[in-house]
């Protein structure tokens, strides 16, 4: 696809108004058309709904408390700092997605919310080994879901909102049925599955127990994604892209592990940087280097998952402002934006993108990017993320007042 997509060079104060891309408000983040490839069904499940669900299916473990509460509840859960406590407040919404009511309730909600947000595109994940405690077959899981993203689309339509939502069928690294799932992902690749991924702890679970399922998939010409480069570093980056073959990274953040600031490594930098906010906006890019990792990942133009809210939460990042995913994006990675779980970060697309705006500099022009970025990364056919790129991201946003066109001495991406 085009180099017009290169992003936009850093923005300063010195540009005068008549230069100056719009704004990026929490009003025209909404606004814009944005594209979601990493978020997590069960991690984005409405309070209210939880309560309901539970209290039909008996369920008697969920905190006190009213939807408001409860909501509060999984965002302090959730800000331990630790990957598997953040994981373990999924208990309470793998427990109301059992049946296939739940689970067509609930995937029917997620594209109606995001599409609400002004997501246009979306790819949700989930684990089908965990939906089956009260009956169902892996099929009937996939079946449900599939017909709930169906029903929020065409709800979403009737309020003026178009969304599409592919399924991507999440395999359990500490599981033994990875092979399993990406047999049902091929099976219902033409009914609304997009494609795999494989989820969980990563420490002590690495990628390559589950070669077998990769090789199957990569055999089918398959798409999959694999969580990497988040709670563990750059072995399981390397696993991830040169053993298993993944298109893309599942957060990937510690991909930075492999670049150096002024020789030193990027943490030690950081530590005596992270006084200054505008660090990553502020450091001038002929001081950086890569190692070869981190230069095959831009080389290649791997797409990176990146979830800042979320890698807050699990101590994969120190701030919205010293997030890696400004430098990455100021150095051309192939950088998409994220939710990862809405419930537990109480987070959405545009409040992502707000955040970065006022903690890191971000305009409208470094979101159209990262928008046709996730465009072009999605895991459907080229036609028509490409008719998805030009129908309706592009105009979208020239009508917020953004072009995206980037002077012509930056690069292509």
């Amino acid at each position: 696809m085009s180099g017009v997509d290169a992003p936009p060079a850093p923005s300063t104060s010195a540009q005068t108004a008549p230069d100056v891309t719009p704004a990026l408000t929490p009003a025209t983040a909404t606004a814009a058309p944005k594209v979601l490839l990493h978020d997590h069904l069960d991690g984005g499940v409405r309070p209210e709904t939880i309560i309901d669900l539970a209290a039909a299916n008996g369920y008697d473990a969920l905190p006190p408390g009213d939807a408001e509460g409860l909501g509060q509840w999984f965002r302090d859960s959730a800000d331990s700092g630790s990957l598997p406590r953040y994981l373990e407040t999924f208990d309470h919404t793998l427990a109301v997605m059992q049946t296939r009511e739940e689970l067509f309730r609930v995937a029917s909600e997620c594209a109606q919310d995001l599409a609400a947000d002004g997501v246009v595109y979306a790819e949700s994940r989930y684990a089908p080994e965990q939906h089956l405690r009260a009956g169902l077959a892996l099929e009937g899981v996939v079946e449900a879901v599939n017909a709930g993203f169906r029903d929020g689309e065409d709800k979403a339509a009737a309020d003026g909102r178009q969304i599409r939502v592919t399924a991507l069928l999440t395999a359990m690294r500490h599981a033994a049925m990875s092979t399993e799932i990406a047999r049902l992902a091929i099976r219902y690749r033409d009914e609304g599955v997009s494609g795999f991924d494989i989820a969980g702890a990563e420490a002590g679970h690495p990628p390559t127990r589950h070669l077998d399922a990769f090789e199957y998939l990569r055999r089918e010409n398959a798409h999959f994604t694999i969580h990497a480069g988040e709670a563990f570093g750059l072995p399981s980056i390397w696993e991830a892209i040169q053993w298993c073959g993944a298109d893309r990274l599942g957060h990937g953040v510690r991909i930075v592990d492999d670049i150096t600031i002024d020789g030193a490594p990027f943490s030690e930098w950081l530590e005596g940087a992270k006084s200054n906010p505008a660090a990553l906006v502020e450091v001038e890019l002929d001081r950086v280097r890569l190692g070869r990792l981190a230069a095959y990942v831009r080389d290649m133009r791997i797409p990176l998952e990146m979830c800042p809210s979320s890698n807050l939460q699990t101590s994969a990042a120190l701030s919205i402002s010293l997030h890696p995913i400004t430098l990455l994006k100021r150095l051309r990675f192939r950088v998409t934006l994220n939710t990862d779980n809405r419930l537990m970060s109480g987070t959405t697309m545009s409040r992502e993108a707000t955040l970065l705006s006022e903690a890191a500099g971000w305009d409208l022009d470094d979101l159209r990017w990262v928008t046709i970025n996730a465009m072009k990364s999605a895991f459907i056919p080229f036609d028509e993320r490409l008719a998805t790129i030009n129908d309706v991201i592009k105009p979208g946003y020239a009508a917020l007042g953004a072009d995206g066109s980037p002077p012509a001495s930056e690069p292509a991406a």
